[in-house]
């Protein structure tokens, strides 16, 4: 399993802006983006493979499009329990929820009549912090 792509963004409701690396600073969530703050919902994930099956539906959506800010190669973010350990480069998030209410349909939903954040979007905290890149190998641990 490896990171694909680390996405920011300065405001909520937009999509993300592709980066190379990101800090994820503790109980903080990713420095300077829109989502981090001292709630359950720091950082958001995809797995890839959700990605590219929803393209394979037409969707054609760019890594950032959900507002996710990282995307994992290799596993199914919604299997995993809540509180299980995501590790990266030294540091530590922890699942805390799957999935969520979509209050606003995005434009990926108002093109496909869909949108897959809403199920197979995952919410962690940080627990410890440092830096992460694309290309970086995660580890889980439930």
């Amino acid at each position: 399993m490896k990171i694909i792509a680390l996405n920011t963004s300065e405001r909520k409701g937009t999509q993300k802006r592709p980066q190379d690396s990101v800090v994820l600073i503790e109980n903080h969530g990713i420095e300077g983006d829109a989502h981090a703050g001292k709630w359950h919902r720091q950082i958001s994930f995809l797995g890839q493979e959700c990605i590219t099956e929803f393209n394979e539906q037409g969707a054609a959506v760019k890594p950032g499009a959900f507002g996710e800010n990282i995307i994992v190669d290799g596993v199914d973010f919604t299997t995993l329990p809540i509180g299980t350990k995501v590790l990266c480069n030294g540091t530590e998030m922890e699942i805390t929820q799957i999935g969520k209410e979509c209050h606003t349909r995005c434009q990926i939903y108002f093109k496909m009549g869909d949108c897959i954040m809403p199920r197979n979007g995952v919410f962690a905290q940080v627990n410890k912090g440092g830096t992460i890149s694309v290309g970086d190998t995660v580890e889980i641990i439930k």
